[in-house]
């Protein structure tokens, strides 16, 4: 089951899996390339382009740590082992391996990590919704679950900077891909989106001139777009990003424009939570997640995991 349409924080979260305020965001990018930015209102008489044709997108890696500021190492000694905690069932980021152990791309992580470190690392599985007050009562040293920051959270727990976030996308019909969406070129357009949802606040804010659809879940929304109900969707990039390489898109649909990443709307980012005070871990953890990146192998593990990238 591919990730839904919000993130995690507790118990709504699988909510706004997104977002990161972390200065300005870098995108790494195999090649490189830019989130597109918050949409601003343009000239009225600004054209839409033309639906471009459908060609192989380089893959986009995210990456938010810049190399300019590269973290000191930090004091290591007094880590012997690390207790991951993780979820039961939020694949492809956490679930059980044929072998029964946890996989999936949390999981992967948390071992490069602690072979940088260099200490003995395990991982437990727990349901979601357990895992704070398991760090908290000291069944486990960290999480790393696709918890979304958020300042609820933040009360009972502290993070590491992010290690990725879910932005918003546009979804279309292939025949109607465009490669930049600004507010003007879809006046008049038909968009669906998930009523109540902060992709919908989002678009009622910047895109004003577009004809909003609201739908009471994904399934719906999607379904819309697959019978041409409406001409693009916005949502969630992650599970977009699996439904247009599954099988249940039917092989309909693909991206339009570049991802938004407004993190007024779309969450602060996906964190790696330690007790609160645990300042040795939680900068242990932020030296390793740079080296891990730096070292490429945090794009090794983004590209195994995910076919077709959410930015």
């Amino acid at each position: 089951m591919a990730p839904s349409q919000q993130a995690k924080s507790p118990k709504t979260v699988r909510g706004l899996l997104t977002g990161l305020a972390v200065g300005a965001c870098l995108l790494a990018t195999v090649p490189s390339a830019e989130a597109q930015a918050p949409a601003q209102p343009a000239a009225p008489q600004a054209a839409a382009p033309k639906a471009a044709p459908q060609v192989a997108a380089p893959q986009a890696v995210p990456g938010f740590w810049d190399p300019r500021r590269r973290p000191e190492r930090p004091d290591l000694s007094r880590l012997t082992v690390i207790r991951f905690l993780t979820e039961t069932d939020y694949p492809p980021f956490n679930y059980t391996g044929a072998d029964g152990n946890p996989a999936g791309f949390n999981v992967d992580l948390a071992r490069a990590l602690c072979d940088e470190i260099k200490v003995s690392c395990t991982v437990q599985m727990r349901r979601f919704e357990t895992l704070v007050d398991a760090l908290t009562s000291n069944r486990g040293d960290a999480i790393i679950a696709s918890m979304a920051v958020s300042p609820q959270l933040r009360a009972r727990v502290d993070f590491t900077d992010p290690y990725y976030r879910v932005p918003a996308r546009f979804a279309s019909r292939k025949d109607a891909v465009m490669p930049e969406i600004r507010p003007e070129y879809l006046e008049g357009k038909k968009v669906g989106v998930i009523a109540g949802s902060a992709h919908e606040a989002y678009l009622k804010a910047m895109f004003t001139d577009a004809e909003l659809h609201g739908y009471p879940n994904d399934d719906a929304l999607r379904a819309a777009l697959r019978k041409g109900e409406v001409d693009f969707i916005f949502g969630d990039a992650i599970s977009l990003a699996f439904w247009i390489n599954g099988t249940d898109s039917g092989d309909c649909c693909a991206f339009s424009g570049g991802p938004f990443v407004e993190s007024r709307f779309f969450g602060e980012g996906i964190g790696i939570a330690v007790r609160k005070g645990n300042d040795v871990l939680r900068q242990a953890l932020n030296w390793a997640l740079f080296r891990v990146w730096e070292k490429g192998r945090y794009t090794d593990l983004w590209l195994r995991y995910f076919s077709v990238s959410p930015f």
